[in-house]
């Protein structure tokens, strides 16, 4: 039997992330630049999007760049930037093809204006896509959007547009980046690290967490669907008893 043959697809994540760890340690293993990893990364990047969207699961996220990837050296962002247009610009047609539509959450502010407005060329073309969300997040940071949730919140209940006895856990999911997208039902990190790296932290609440050693550009479809076999063997019981689930 085939692994994609023991996929349940009655029990897919509805909301799957993905942290795409291990390009630089991937091209130093090969003698090559950092930016070598980086490019081949982009291929296990167009597999998990087309094999995600043929499996049924509706959303995708992926840690493209976090705010603390723009302390690297100077020249890896410039490349790392750079990659992203022309990515932007070549998946295009193949969001298109699988009817996906483009999202990003992250202070993307602090984006050169040129991946600005490619994101929002290609977020516009494909907003009406409805078969998955793919997210990728830039510019990304946990502690930075709940700290930017918190004070838009505390903004409101000094202007009293909030009241602050309201202030519960729906509240804070509207001020999010991921305001739009549900809770994450399965976190992937590739590459043997075993660190969230300020990646989600409120979303992966109950989370089920898969950790593989495998480099990002060496990811396929099988690690893929490892994953998600691991996940569906898992019991989830969002703080009840095995009992009360049953």
């Amino acid at each position: 039997m085939e692994l994609i043959d023991r996929i349940n697809k009655d029990n897919l994540p509805k909301h799957l992330a993905i942290i795409m760890d291990g390009n630089g340690r991937w091209a130093k293993q090969k003698g090559m630049m950092r930016a070598f990893g980086h490019e081949n990364g982009t291929k296990s990047v167009r597999m998990a999007v087309e094999t995600c969207a043929r499996l049924g699961i509706e959303n995708l996220t992926l840690y493209a760049f976090s705010t603390e990837n723009w302390n690297r050296p100077k020249l890896e962002v410039e490349m790392l930037m750079k990659l992203l247009v022309n990515s932007l610009k070549n998946e295009l047609k193949t969001l298109q093809k699988n009817d996906i539509r483009l999202n990003s959450i992250g202070n993307l502010d602090k984006l050169p204006k040129g991946i600005q407005k490619e994101l929002k060329d290609v977020i516009e073309k494909t907003k009406n896509n409805s078969r998955m969300t793919l997210t990728l997040a830039l510019s990304y940071g946990s502690r930075e959007e709940l700290t930017s949730a918190i004070r838009e919140i505390a903004t409101k209940v000094k202007n009293n547009i909030i009241v602050i006895d309201s202030v519960d856990e729906s509240i804070i999911n509207q001020h999010l980046y991921t305001h739009n997208l549900p809770d994450v039902d399965l976190l992937i990190r590739t590459s043997g690290e075993h660190r969230i790296s300020n990646f989600l932290l409120w979303q992966i609440a109950y989370a089920e967490l898969y950790f593989t050693d495998v480099l990002w550009p060496d990811f396929k479809e099988e690690d893929l669907y490892q994953a998600i076999i691991s996940y569906q063997k898992r019991e989830r019981r969002f703080g009840k008893t095995s009992e009360q689930i049953k």
